[in-house]
């Protein structure tokens, strides 16, 4: 048996934090992953430069059923803490649009920086190591590995969600939690590309690459972002961002002009007496395969007098309030984060430890609290991390 003060599950983003942050107090700490590699999901990340965090950070940048929880751990630890740590380290980093923070280089320097912050504090980090049981003793947790047999005073679950299977993703977080009594709320996939019925598959499959600037909108939110046609269906940030508050079965609408309020330039420059066809007024605006897909043959050759105010009223529509139906989402196989999770009204939002089972924290993204698309999961993985790095 093995004796150690703090056993975290997981060597990602969040579980490294942790780590570091445990370390620094002095506390015996080991990290244990089934993985080969520490943080794989951060050397993937923005395209292998990992979009590490956001300048705007706010509470209503996160979904979770308790919209209150986040809002301790990321004022704790906000995004100018971790940028203040990048930046002793010197790791040359730009801002693109909405705020969002990417290495320059590549996103090895982010790994690579928390590892090197962990060899300081003195972490060990085991790999390749699978967990065949765990239980509460009298004194904290014990745990049979199979790399042998650990007890621990705290244990940290940091252990991801369902999100990228390939990368290694498991259950195994939500087991934990029920396995204590701890609830789980229902999890679906989050940030992820929808896939269409397959009549509409069958009209917009052939625009696969055309992208569109466009507002993505249902009853709950909207953004403003790109729309990318895919083979399978649609994607793009604007498509990936309502993802995570769309159900099966309900309606997106997308605005393909939302700088233009079509309707009145119809019906402008018909008043003008200009003699254009729809299509000309329409290709200055949209591409041309696009409006072959959405509106008729006879409408987009219709020249702008002949046009009623009923008949423009039905392209704007088709335009402006482009209604779609999705047959579903791509799944965990593509989705950038898992929604639901671990329930916040279980734990402590200023340590993440259990309210029911001492000693006991979860952290990350089995937690439910799911950021946009931009550096907020990343954000709020550093700060529940932290959180829970200075109890544990």
């Amino acid at each position: 048996m093995t004796e150690t003060d703090v056993i975290i599950i997981g060597a990602g983003a969040s579980g490294l934090m942790c780590a570091i942050e445990a370390g620094k107090r002095g506390r015996r700490v080991m990290v244990i992953d089934h993985a080969n590699k520490a943080g794989k999901k951060i050397l993937m990340s923005g395209g292998g430069r990992c979009n590490f965090t956001n300048l705007s950070i706010e509470p209503q940048n996160y979904l979770s059923h308790n919209p209150h929880f986040c809002k301790s751990a990321l004022s704790r630890y906000s995004q100018w803490d971790f940028l203040s740590l990048v930046t002793r380290y010197q790791i040359p980093h730009h801002e693109r649009a909405h705020g969002q923070l990417f290495c320059n280089d590549s996103a090895r320097d982010i790994l690579t920086m928390l590892l090197t912050e962990c060899e300081n504090a003195g972490v060990v980090i085991k790999l390749n190591t699978s967990i065949d049981s765990l239980s509460k003793t009298a004194d904290g947790f014990h745990l049979i590995t199979s790399a042998g047999r650990f007890a621990c005073q705290s244990l940290v679950v940091a252990s991801g969600g369902l999100s990228i299977p390939k990368m290694g993703a498991t259950p195994f977080g939500y087991k934990i939690a029920e396995q204590f009594g701890i609830p789980v709320r229902p999890t679906y996939a989050g940030l992820v590309p929808f896939t269409l019925q397959p009549e509409d598959k069958e009209k917009f499959s052939a625009l696969s690459g055309i992208a569109v600037p466009c507002v993505v909108s249902n009853q709950k939110q909207h953004f403003a972002e790109n729309v990318l046609f895919t083979h399978r269906g649609l994607s793009g940030p604007a498509i990936l961002q309502i993802s995570s508050y769309w159900r099966p079965g309900e309606k997106v609408e997308i605005n393909l002009l939302p700088h233009s309020y079509l309707a009145q330039e119809l019906k402008t420059q018909r008043q003008q007496k200009q003699k254009s066809k729809l299509k000309t007024v329409l290709e200055a605006h949209l591409p041309k395969r696009l409006l072959s897909c959405l509106l008729s043959e006879q409408s987009l050759n219709t020249t702008l007098p002949d046009m009623s105010d009923k008949h423009i009223g039905q392209i704007a529509e088709q335009i402006n309030c482009w209604t779609i139906k999705p047959n579903g989402t791509e799944g965990y196989r593509t989705a950038e984060v898992t929604c639901g999770g671990v329930d916040c009204d279980a734990l402590s939002s200023q340590t993440m430890e259990s309210k029911n089972v001492p000693g006991l924290y979860f952290i990350g993204e089995v937690v439910d609290v799911t950021g946009w698309l931009g550096g907020y999961n990343f954000q709020w993985a550093w700060s529940s991390g932290w959180c829970a790095g200075q109890r544990a």
